[in-house]
């Protein structure tokens, strides 16, 4: 086991064990209709387990933590920066199923300006936990205008949601977007639709 498995493990008192976990696995193979005791699967809870720990980091980060080192020697520089075309690999909370898609990410700093990969970090971070796209959405754009205060955040997601399009409707190619914007981003709307031109307006694109 490696740290980041055993810091998995030991998050909560209430986790099961990766034994019960295993086992857990076992049983939902024995639901869908196969036998874990065949040679193929025989590997299988324990690969499920180990697959979850990498699904579910998310649990065992702290977003606030990630973007506590700033630079504050950037020559005044308050205009806006954007990191857009994030890609990220989520799961619906309703039915355990990938949502995988793109996250593009903006602020305009008021003194404050944080590394460009911690902005992924952040956005993987909050993606790596069973999840409704809208409140990821959220989480993502708060815990940025939270800890940075820059004048304004703007996070956009697009997002294709396989709950949807391999069960139930069975509609692939649809992409959801949501967004969320704070600051200047909610109040300017030339702000707001420089940030759109800048990664391509999705709600124009998806047109």
């Amino acid at each position: 086991m490696n740290a980041h498995d055993s810091k998995i493990e030991n998050a909560s008192p209430q986790r099961p064990t990766r034994e019960e976990a295993e086992e857990a696995v076992r049983t939902l193979l024995r639901w869908a209709g196969d036998d874990p005791a065949r040679e193929g699967l025989l590997e299988t809870p324990k690969r499920v387990t180990k697959a979850y720990g990498d699904w579910f980091r998310g649990y065992s980060e702290d977003p606030t933590e990630m973007l506590q080192r700033t630079f504050e020697e950037v020559e005044g520089y308050d205009e806006m920066v954007v990191l857009r075309d994030i890609r990220f690999e989520s799961y619906c909370e309703h039915h355990m199923a990938p949502i995988i898609g793109k996250a593009h990410v903006g602020y305009i700093p008021n003194g404050r300006v944080v590394g460009i990969s911690k902005l992924a970090r952040v956005v993987d971070a909050f993606a790596k936990r069973l999840q409704v796209q809208e409140k990821m959405n959220a989480q993502i754009a708060q815990a940025l205008m939270t800890t940075l205060e820059p004048q304004g955040v703007a996070v956009v997601l697009e997002g294709e949601h396989h709950c949807m399009s391999t069960r139930g409707v069975h509609k692939p190619g649809v992409s959801m977007v949501t967004s969320t914007m704070f600051g200047v981003f909610r109040d300017d709307p030339a702000t707001r639709k420089e940030f759109l031109s800048v990664i391509g307006n999705p709600t124009n694109r998806m047109g």
